[in-house]
This record gives C-alpha cells, structure tokens and sequence, in this order.
C-alpha cells in the first residue's frame, strides 16, 4: 500500500467513476485500474464492486475509505510541517548559557534570532558553566555557551572569543585610581570568588598556582551576581569575567584590567556534532556566531 494507491482509491470512491477520478489524477484508466488492483492485492481483498453500468464500494472498500482519507491527510499535514520545519517557519530549539553570557550577550542574538525567524521557538536554560556542558552531553540542550571545556569528548567547541577576567572594586576604592592592577596588589585586600567545583574558580586557581601566587578567598558565593552584589556592599574586591562588566557597572562598582598574571578563557559554543543538529539549532549557532564577530570588529 503506498500513497499513489491510496489517492487513487479515494477519488474512485469519491466519483464512482474510472473516467473521472483518471481525469482528475491525470493518470491513464489502464494506471488507475492496475493502482485500484495492486492495493487490493495488498490488503487481500476487493474494494470496489464493478458491473457493466455501475461502480460501488463493497462493505470492506466503505470502511476503509475514511481510514485512507485519514492517512492520506496526515500525509498531508505532516508533509506541510517538515516543509515548514526547512524553510525555518515552525520549530524549536534550546540553549543552556552560563549565567554571565546569558545576562549580558544572549538576549541580543535572541532578538536578532527571533526578528529573523519569529515561528522558532526558543528554550534558554541559565545555569554555571559546568552544568552546561552536562546538559548538551545529556542531549537536554541543542547549544550550550560556555568557556572551554578542558576535554571535549565527543563534543564540539565552536570558539566565539576571549574572555579576559576583570577586577571589580567597590566605589572609592584605593585602587580604583589604577587602569590596571596586579594581583599582588589585589591580593593585600579581602578577596570574594566563586565556590569551588566551578570552572571560573579552577581556571583562576590554576593560573595563580602556576605563577606561585596562593589564592586564600575571604568569602565566596555560588553565582556571580552574588559576588558582585558582595563587592558593591564593600565586603571585598572580586575577578570575574569580563562578560561580568555590564553587569558590574549596573551594580555600581568600579572595573579594571588585571595583571601579572592576566587571566583568560575562550568563550564559545559547545554542541554534539553539526550533522545531528536539528534545522532551528544550525541557524541559531549561525547567529551566535556571526553576532560575536560583529562584536570583536
């Protein structure tokens, strides 16, 4: 049984007429009747009834009319979706972004995203750095934003740009005078980072280790708004990433460079190979892409 059988059937039924429904599907009768003949053949029996005057369904061909009728209009309806799924006019995808990428960047490219393409729908989890890797892996996401991860497995990192940390002072700080800071001179005040397991806080122990510098936090937080929010009620100073600084400057504290050493990571987007990328997430990632190298010019 297949879909040239089915139409067939149905417009026969629908006229009781060769000549008609041959007409209409353009088809020769000696066509029409071998379709009408092979279906029967497939469903082992007959469903039309022919005399030399007249044409009628048999009681089989009468139950099974809105049965092909049905088929044939599901055929139909999901012929229409997945044109429309290609053509980017219905769909969906989902991202999981870090937090500092999430509050600052990505709610531009979504705009952007849904100017162009207002049918797809968008899902956005914002969680740390870490769990995003875990959601792509676990197939929960299509897209995660995140800084590098150290091993990819068998996800691919598409890499946007590089994050360079940031120091963020509270108002009339001491060293607020100073463009650029060293850590030595950071660390003479009460420091504020994130809790550990995160990858912000392993990259910024990792590079002090390397350099011999001990990292002994005063306080530290589960997210970096927190941080931040810490640091402007004057309770110690902080380096965050520098997608952190719009966020910072709203929060009313001071941002400059660090230095000796400087610190940074390159930010991108993390996904399971292209090919299994549905239509919506390829375009999304497009987007992503071309928005962060408007960015950098």
């Amino acid at each position: 049984m297949n879909i040239r059988q089915l139409k067939a059937f149905t417009q026969v039924a629908s006229s009781l007429s060769f000549v008609e429904a041959a007409a209409k599907l353009h088809l020769s009768q000696p066509a029409l009747s071998l379709s009408i003949k092979n279906l029967e053949e497939s469903l082992g029996g007959k469903l039309l009834t022919r005399t030399t005057r007249t044409l009628v369904l048999t009681q089989e061909g009468k139950a099974f009319l809105p049965v092909a009728k049905n088929l044939l209009n599901q055929i139909d309806a999901a012929e229409r979706e997945m044109k429309k799924r290609f053509a980017l006019d219905l769909g969906h995808t989902s991202i999981a972004a870090m937090p500092s990428f999430a509050s600052s960047i990505l709610p531009k490219i979504i705009k952007r995203f849904h100017t162009k393409y207002p049918n797809i729908k968008l899902s956005v989890d914002d969680v740390l750095s870490d769990t995003v890797i875990d959601l792509v892996n676990a197939d929960l996401v299509e897209l995660g934003i995140s800084f590098e991860p150290k091993h990819n497995g068998d996800l691919v990192f598409h890499p946007l740009y590089n994050d360079q940390f940031i120091v963020v002072l509270p108002q009339f700080h001491p060293l607020a005078k100073c463009h650029s800071i060293s850590w030595s001179e950071l660390l003479k005040f009460e420091l504020i980072t994130l809790q550990s397991p995160s990858s912000v806080r392993g990259l910024i122990e990792d590079t002090l280790s390397q350099h011999n510098i001990a990292l002994n936090p005063a306080f530290d937080a589960h997210q970096l708004a927190t941080v931040i929010r810490m640091v402007s009620n004057d309770l110690g100073v902080a380096v965050v990433p520098a997608l952190c600084k719009e966020q910072a400057l709203e929060a009313g504290v001071i941002c400059r460079e660090i230095n000796s050493p400087i610190i940074a990571r390159r930010v991108g987007v993390i996904s399971k190979p292209i090919t299994s990328l549905s239509i919506a997430a390829k375009s999304m990632l497009e987007t992503i892409k071309l928005y962060s190298l408007e960015l950098r010019d």
